[in-house]
């Protein structure tokens, strides 16, 4: 029986295998240490979720070496461009109509990867639905971070950098580091942060786990109604990096192990949910400039007395005192 399996990917040249390991992380691409043999270089790398897959194709990519599927190709291939990579051939280009893009990368050695995905509904047409892009260039974000469970939090925290990195955010500019004493103080740091209007949005980071005493649930109803509160009152997005575990083995999991990185993907929806609200809000200004608008008294009087109106006089009438002759 098979219990696991490994697909290798060969290269051209060692320059590709780097540039690939770089277009791999740049995707979002767990990667370990490279392994150097004698006549043999190899790079692992994890994704957060993987398939087996066998295909045939009456009209196969030609000459390519890696194909990928990918998930949010638009968003994909802005962040490749910008990492230097070479896009020789999008079938599908920018046009909106097409549900699915495909595009093809050559590196300078000669290797050629194939990336497919489906695009995201922001990308649709007819008013399918909005979701904002994974570029977090040109936005600032906070992070704050619980010290209480630091052999799990500081994970979480390196995870939520690499995120933010991966999708264009700068480090030493636009992204603002907050430690607090525990889960506890996170949501008054992040209201603090946020009334300041200087972030897009804000991550929260930390971890709890399930003790002897009640302390746990009351902990994790302030902090997460804490949080909620917020978001919705200051209208930054607030990503939602707490863990709430059981045992200690749940959180390792959720730091980076089986369950990937919670602080990475927090890092994700912090990023979507600030290019959301630019949307939206652009969205919110179309639809005001050319929304239904009352009528004006002028116009109101020209036309009459509506049926309500008509009804209401006529109720009156009814209650008047008669006059007496």
């Amino acid at each position: 029986m098979i219990k696991w399996a490994n697909v290798a990917v060969r290269v051209r040249t060692e320059e590709d295998f780097y540039l690939l390991s770089k277009l791999l992380s740049a995707l979002g691409f767990e990667g370990n240490e490279v392994e150097t043999y004698t006549h043999l270089k190899i790079q692992p790398f994890y994704p957060n979720s993987a398939t087996l897959e066998i295909e045939y194709r009456k009209k196969p990519f030609e000459k390519a070496d890696l194909e990928l599927t990918i998930f949010d190709p638009d968003s994909a291939i802005e962040i490749l461009r910008k990492h230097g990579f070479e896009i020789i051939e999008d079938s599908s280009g920018p046009e909106p109509r097409h549900a699915v893009r495909d595009f093809l990368i050559q590196l300078p050695g000669g290797t050629k990867i194939v990336c497919t995905g489906f695009r995201t509904a922001a990308r649709l047409p007819d008013g399918i639905g909005e979701a904002g892009s994974l570029n977090a260039h040109g936005k600032s974000f906070a992070i704050v971070v619980s010290r209480f469970n630091s052999f799990i939090t500081e994970r979480l925290f390196a995870g939520a950098l690499d995120g933010l990195n991966r999708c264009g955010a700068d480090r030493h500019s636009t992204i603002e580091i907050v430690r607090v004493p525990g889960a506890f103080e996170i949501p008054s740091a992040a209201r603090t942060l946020a009334e300041t209007k200087k972030y897009d949005a804000i991550i929260c980071i930390g971890c709890l786990l399930r003790g002897d005493t009640a302390h746990y649930d009351v902990i994790v109803n302030e902090v997460t109604r804490g949080i909620g509160q917020s978001a919705q009152e200051t209208g930054v997005p607030h990503a939602f990096g707490v863990l709430t575990c059981d045992t200690l083995e749940q959180a390792i999991d959720r730091a980076g192990l089986k369950m990937g990185n919670k602080g990475f993907e927090a890092a994700l929806a912090a990023v979507e949910m600030a290019n959301l609200k630019q949307v939206v809000g652009r969205r919110s200004l179309v639809v005001g400039k050319g929304g239904v608008r009352r009528p004006s008294s002028a116009i109101r009087r020209k036309q009459g007395p509506s049926a309500a109106q008509k009804k209401s006089n006529k109720i009156s009438d009814r209650t008047k005192p008669k006059r007496r002759r």
